[in-house]
């Protein structure tokens, strides 16, 4: 990929930053300062620091034995991220983008969420860097994520319920913009999805990456060779692209991502421009998103990371989707064999993996993102399996 495009926020004809003059100005800016601290030695120090100290890296990259047996197909291992203090992935942005705004001088910060799980990330950042926290939640997804809203309000953050639309993902992401363009002088937008006008994905996916930077280091330690498959849920596409980074350069290894049939962005979204970038969005027939649905409050979003967007059209990533009935099953099921309970998002690659090992031999190898851990689910699975 052209180097120039990829830091001017392109993959493909994917990515950009489509917004007003003004909040350009503060993206221009926040684009400058990511790439003059991404590699300065200190700032890579602290954050080293941190998700070590802290959030718990590495994590383990489990071999789930019983699963493997279960299936009577390739060797499952998991990737941990359930186990990273606030129990997801997205810690591991919380954290690296909290010590940019800290460089940047910022002292408020805003963030969206949808399952809570960023929320809850970004109020533990705030609360450790003693930062004003504002959290932008759909009024639908505070209802279906209550526990996670009193985590977030526990840890010091003002969570505001948006009651447009839909009142889910997409119009949490519409206000935080929002109150971006009003208070850009003294406000840093921490966003958790791989998605938004440039440099959101990038920086995002730089934050992610050590997922694919550890698995890839432990299968080599524990298999002596990579996997064959890498399959990771995706709604904005966070962990699903920090879970392939370091192996989209490795043809052999099949990168896989699974969606939502109520949500599908990757398999039947078009070329669009939504929340200031371009990507595949799904689209109604008057030109807007559709409504989109998902059991998985995090995967309710009627677009995907721009990057996800490329992968797809290049035919370099594969992307699926599976039930809301698969996914009850996989939850159970990796519950049950494993003693770990996943986050309903994570089950929806557990979901497709269990489609996809009869397809693949004893010999191979599958990883599997497991990208958080479901007690924030286990009441809303419950009213739904009663």
């Amino acid at each position: 990929m052209d180097q120039q495009l990829q830091q001017e926020g392109y993959f493909g004809e994917f990515g950009g930053s489509f917004v007003p003059p003004e909040l350009q100005e503060v993206l221009s800016y926040l684009s400058e300062q990511f790439y003059k601290f991404r590699d300065d030695p200190d700032f890579k120090e602290e954050l080293r620091y941190y998700l070590r100290e802290y959030v718990g890296r590495e994590n383990p990259l489990t071999y789930a034995e019983r699963l493997t047996k279960a299936w009577g197909g390739p060797k499952i291992y998991l990737k941990r991220e359930d186990l990273n203090h606030t129990g997801a992935h997205k810690i591991n942005n919380a954290i690296g983008q909290i010590l940019l705004a800290k460089r940047m001088g910022a002292k408020r910060i805003i963030a969206e969420t949808g399952a809570g799980q960023h929320g809850v990330a970004t109020a533990t950042a705030c609360a450790m860097f003693n930062m004003e926290c504002v959290i932008y939640m759909g009024a639908e997804d505070t209802r279906r994520q209550a526990l996670n809203v009193f985590r977030m309000e526990l840890l010091g953050a003002t969570v505001v319920p948006v009651h447009k639309g839909q009142g889910r993902l997409k119009d949490a992401v519409d206000e935080a913009l929002n109150d971006l363009v009003c208070n850009y002088k003294t406000t840093f937008y921490l966003l958790g999805s791989a998605v938004g006008p440039h440099p959101f994905p990038t920086m995002v996916k730089h934050f992610q990456a050590i997922i694919s930077e550890e698995s890839k280091q432990q299968i080599l330690e524990k298999e002596g060779r990579l996997p064959d498959a890498v399959v990771a849920c995706t709604g904005g596409g966070s962990n699903a692209i920090g879970a392939f980074a370091h192996y989209i350069d490795e043809p052999n290894v099949r990168l896989i991502g699974v969606e939502p049939d109520q949500a599908p962005s990757l398999t039947q979204g078009v070329p669009s421009i939504i929340h200031g970038f371009k990507c595949l969005v799904l689209l109604d027939e008057e030109g807007q998103p559709k409504k989109t649905y998902s059991i998985a409050a995090g995967l309710d979003y009627p677009g995907i990371g721009p990057e996800h967007s490329h992968l797809k059209v290049t035919g370099r990533g594969e992307y699926a989707t599976v039930t809301n009935e698969e996914v009850l099953e996989a939850f159970q099921e990796l519950s049950r064999t494993e003693g770990i309970i996943p986050a309903l998002e994570s089950a929806h690659a557990i979901a497709y993996a269990k489609k996809l090992a009869p397809t693949m031999s004893q010999d191979q190898i599958i990883i599997v993102n497991l990208s958080g851990r479901g007690d924030k689910d286990v009441e809303q699975v419950y009213q739904m399996l009663k």
